[in-house]
């Protein structure tokens, strides 16, 4: 994994705490939230400000996530709302966690000035022990306060301060007046600059999740069902219950909601070089797997290891070829069934409230396309990528960081996106040409 950290592929875009202040705030509110403490003073941390330096320290990756729910978090700085999710148990945490930042940034900036913010995911269900109960995730709640309750205490202040003012003889309360300026002591004044975080509460909808070895939950579809990525989960309350391989069942199942679209015929993208892009994959994890040096390999080189190797290449790859061979020149529509290894390479995610849980399912079903999986299912990438041989650790590598990293906007409104506009793709320019070869980065 050293190649993906030194390359920011792996704990990338962390929040470095790095001064006295913060680290003793972030001990406060670690203290308050798990009873423990940390001895560093300098270290990263994600989104909920779980820290991997401190997960190895304590010798508990889930300090901050005890039996992977009701996830806590701690907030030092607005700015780990661009920060990722490490080792997500729930895909609506993130999301969660940055609509909560985003709507509270003025009162979360103010507050974090002086002190750590920690809060909670907070949901009905504490234990995961069965399949069934990851139905009982109706909604979620956050709370959250300072560690040493600055929002609690204002809203006692200005509940003090109505009293006052609508009180006749609050005037002469003493006591009243006393507790008022000791809450203001400590929150300023509420009236002026009110210290408020906007409940928040998300319902759970469809998502996935980590427990069970990765189960896809899509229970507000017209047709419902739930996806296991190891065996079908058991005794759900959901008719339709599969696991991956069961390819004719999630492809009708797609096919049912809508929920994907082929690429060759998506509006406003290049389907042909997206194809050809995922060809690549497919040729390289071929050939590495075979042996093959793959040693300062470029994109302009695949048409040699193409023709070089083309006796041991998958179903995928001569499918996909045809498509895009369909795509480019015409002729006839090549017939690719569900049954076909190559259906799942052939579609994304159409434009509805899931896709991106659609995109990160068909991520595991097309592992061999690199892309895909580390950009819609990091777990599932670094989990791949350490069974990798080490030419392919050093290719995927090398190309994420330069096509992927230069323009991740780009890369993924390409691929994603349902919005770009209808037009030819730009012809890159000779020197981007030589970086990443005769398509370019796939952007808008």
């Amino acid at each position: 994994m050293i190649e993906l950290i030194k390359r920011g592929l792996m704990f990338g875009n962390l929040f470095h705490v790095a001064s006295p202040a913060l680290a003793a705030r972030y001990n406060r509110a670690l203290e308050q939230l798990t009873g423990k403490t940390t001895g560093l003073s300098d270290f990263y941390i994600d989104i909920s400000g779980y820290s991997p330096e401190i997960g190895q320290e304590l010798g508990d990756p889930l300090y901050l996530n005890q039996d992977g729910v009701n996830r806590q978090f701690i907030l030092l700085s607005t700015e780990q709302r661009r920060c990722p999710l490490l080792d997500a148990k729930f895909s609506i945490s993130r999301p969660i966690l940055q609509k909560f930042i985003t709507e509270n940034e003025a009162a979360l900036f103010a507050l974090t000035a002086r002190d750590a913010v920690a809060g909670e995911l907070v949901n009905s269900v504490y234990d995961i022990s069965h399949p069934a109960r990851l139905f009982d995730l109706r909604a979620i709640t956050v709370e959250a306060d300072t560690t040493t309750g600055t929002v609690r205490n204002a809203a006692k202040l200005a509940g003090k301060i109505d009293t006052f003012l609508g009180e006749e003889d609050a005037w002469f309360d003493d006591v009243l007046i006393g507790e008022m300026i000791q809450l203001a002591g400590d929150t300023g004044d509420v009236t002026r600059a009110p210290v408020t975080l906007k409940p928040l509460t998300i319902e759970a909808g469809n998502f996935w999740t980590a427990h069970f070895g990765g189960v896809y939950v899509f229970q507000t579809l017209d047709h419902p069902a739930v996806i296991g990525s190891v065996s079908a989960p058991e005794d759900v309350p959901i008719k339709y219950s599969f696991d991956l391989t069961d390819r004719n069942r999630i492809a009708k199942f797609f096919e049912y909601n809508d929920l994907v679209e082929p690429i060759v015929k998506a509006r406003g993208i290049d389907g042909a070089a997206i194809l050809r892009q995922k060809m690549d994959f497919i040729l390289i994890s071929t050939v590495a797997q075979a042996g093959v040096d793959l040693t300062g390999t470029t994109r302009r080189d695949m048409r040699m290891l193409t023709r070089r190797h083309h006796d041991i290449l998958p179903d995928e790859f001569h499918a996909l070829a045809d498509l895009v061979n369909w795509a480019e020149h015409g002729g006839s529509w090549p017939r690719i069934s569900s049954e076909h290894p190559a259906y799942f390479y052939t579609l994304r995610a159409a434009d509805t409230d899931v896709a991106p849980l659609v995109n990160m399912l068909l991520s595991e079903l097309c592992p061999r396309d690199v892309r895909q999986l580390f950009i819609c299912h990091k777990q599932a990438f670094y989990a791949a990528y350490a069974s990798w041989p080490a030419p392919k650790q050093e290719y995927v590598a090398q190309y994420l960081e330069a096509e992927y990293q230069a323009d991740k906007m780009g890369v993924r409104t390409a691929l994603f996106g349902h919005d770009a506009p209808m037009e030819e793709p730009a012809t890159p320019a000779p020197d981007m040409i030589a970086r990443v070869g005769p398509w370019g980065a796939v952007r808008r």
